[in-house]
């Protein structure tokens, strides 16, 4: 990668962060000032969205190492073992705020809420944040490529929802005084982030364990294997994930009377279509003799 998209993927994992680092210290002081259990949701997202920050900001910066003696495919898989204690840190805070919101509704004590127009003052802030980032964010990936922009930007989207949720529980609170739709909108909450946990927790896993690419870039692939010029047939095309990276194994059976530099060239061309479709491949292909028919 070159050094203005190095420069600009820096630029939006820095700016994660910052943003980030605000909103916690804002909600911080909103939960203090409001009691919500919908704001503690909203907090608690912030509080993963900032370790995520962290993470992608320390991937964007190790995964661009070059591959060295010790880690010959390269570095990238810092960013799965950062997802994956991501997802459990989610999944601990939703169990948490699913419970006491839970403890809340079978009780029957009304929750009680304070400092209703803080609390939505500074979820309207966090609200216009979020959209200044994502829509940063969103213009580094388009101009980088980067995948790992691309996964905050789509996560700090869904941090709307419960930002809103949090807007209309306070609002609701403090105009008509029904304090359980508080619990409701958290319980909500906490099942979103448990169910993202999931996601984000079975994609790392799978990547560290060697799963596959998504099918349809395997049969992309293929496709272009099987048409390209001088390529009489295909076979063991395996791949695995590595965090943004996709390793590529290609086996094509190319005409045995050709020489060595054709031969080569063949490989090389495909070689180079694949990884210019798909930049985040890192692609090895292997050449044999076609079978006699």
């Amino acid at each position: 990668m070159d050094t203005h998209k190095s420069s600009l993927n820096l630029s939006a994992g820095i700016a994660s962060v910052l943003v980030a680092t605000v909103l916690v210290a804002l909600k911080i002081w909103a939960l203090g000032s409001t009691s919500s259990l919908s704001v503690a949701a909203s907090l608690a997202d912030n509080a993963l969205d900032l370790m995520m920050s962290l993470g992608g900001l320390m991937a964007i910066l190790y995964a661009a190492r070059p591959a060295d003696e010790d880690h010959a495919f390269g570095h990238t898989s810092i960013e799965d073992l950062a997802a994956l204690a991501q997802s459990l840190f989610i999944l601990l805070s939703g169990a948490v705020i699913g419970w006491t919101a839970v403890h809340r509704l079978v009780s029957g004590a009304p929750s009680v809420l304070t400092g209703q127009s803080g609390g939505i003052l500074v979820m309207c802030l966090s609200i216009a944040l979020t959209l200044a980032l994502v829509l940063w964010q969103r213009h580094v990936a388009r101009r980088t490529g980067s995948r790992v922009v691309a996964a905050d930007s789509l996560h700090y989207m869904t941090d709307l929802l419960p930002s809103l949720g949090a807007i209309a529980a306070l609002w609701i609170s403090g105009r008509f005084g029904v304090g359980h739709v508080d619990s409701v909108v958290a319980l909500a909450a906490a099942l979103m982030l448990a169910f993202g946990a999931i996601r984000i927790g079975k994609g790392a896993w799978d990547a560290l364990m060697d799963r596959r690419a998504d099918p349809e870039l395997v049969a992309a692939i293929g496709a272009i294997a099987r048409d390209w010029p001088g390529v009489r047939g295909y076979h063991d095309l395996k791949t695995r994930t590595a965090g943004s990276r996709v390793f590529v194994n290609i086996h094509i059976e190319l005409d045995g009377e050709q020489s060595l530099r054709d031969a080569h060239a063949i490989g090389a061309g495909l070689r180079r279509k694949i990884i210019e479709t798909w930049p985040e491949c890192d692609v090895i292909v292997h050449k044999d003799v076609a079978r006699e028919t």
